[in-house]
């Protein structure tokens, strides 16, 4: 029985412990924050899960903006006129990020639930009792990965894809484009916030099981079926949906019943913030 719960232990409790000593004689409540960031780091490396979501998303995301870009360019010499116009090089490439979103998304949720799911997170806010510190030092080690990898992600999907456009002569921008800078930036960030409702949305709910469903409602199945939803309501989702919303920040044409690309951007990350503030609020209340 032992040996079977040896690498779940090993996996969540590698944290070296001394780095999380109480100080100053206040029991368990002196761990700094940096103590705590460096404690969340290791927990977040060391889980296997944190390596396949960063080499999946960066192989899938280069993947489809390959497929993409040659299949847009392959069809883009039989558009009509009007189709010509409005076709987006930049959106072509950067498709990928519908299933990139979702990927670190579920990190996100996992850098919590899963300490849930084993109960180790008895033992870290033993060690460290600040609960508002515990989630903050989460929060800011997934920050710092999830951007890293949304920006190879949108950098990669932007030069793959552009370049298969340019193989079809279809029209393609290149990174002296302001645009693609935007994009690739933007995108970068978006992908970052997509992490983050994760990680809250994780913490809200607490199950693995439960996030991701609810991860996938938000990021994939409301976007698939708000077209088919009555007038008003199609509108609103397709304009306020912070996913939808969100990813004008990947667009090179400009659709005047939509938001611009920074305004979705703040729409993203302002219902990111909400998500987050709830999450700390009832991380600091409940029970472990």
């Amino acid at each position: 029985m032992s040996k079977t719960l040896t690498p779940v232990r090993t996996r969540f409790a590698s944290v070296k412990t001394p780095q999380l000593r109480p100080t100053h004689g206040k029991p368990g409540g002196g761990a700094r924050f940096r103590h705590v960031l460096h404690a969340e780091g290791i927990k977040i490396w060391t889980m296997r899960s944190t390596l396949y979501v960063i080499l999946g998303t960066l192989l899938l995301g280069g993947a489809l903006a390959a497929l993409n870009g040659s299949s847009a360019g392959d069809e883009f010499a039989d558009m009509t006129a009007a189709d010509k116009l409005t076709f987006d090089p930049l959106a072509t490439s950067l498709k990928g990020y519908m299933l990139a979103q979702v990927t670190i998304a579920l990190l996100g949720g996992m850098v919590i639930t899963a300490e849930y799911g084993s109960r180790t997170i008895v033992s870290t806010l033993s060690a460290a009792p600040h609960r508002g510190r515990v989630l903050a030092a989460k929060t800011a080690v997934l920050a710092a990965i999830a951007l890293i990898t949304g920006w190879a992600t949108t950098f990669s999907g932007f030069l793959v894809g552009q370049a298969a456009l340019k193989g079809a002569g279809a029209p393609h921008l290149t990174l002296s484009d302001p645009q693609s800078v935007r994009a690739i930036l933007g995108g970068g960030l978006f992908l970052a916030l997509a992490g983050l409702m994760g990680l809250a949305v994780g913490t809200l709910i607490r199950s693995t099981t439960a996030t991701v469903t609810t991860l996938f409602a938000a990021m994939l199945i409301v976007p698939a079926f708000g077209p088919a939803l009555p007038g008003p309501l199609s509108e609103w989702t397709a304009k306020f949906w912070p996913p939808f919303a969100g990813g004008q920040i990947m667009t090179s044409y400009q659709d005047p019943s939509l938001l611009t690309p920074w305004a979705g951007l703040a729409v993203m990350a302002g219902s990111v913030a909400v998500l987050l503030a709830a999450a700390f609020l009832t991380f600091r209340k409940r029970d472990a």
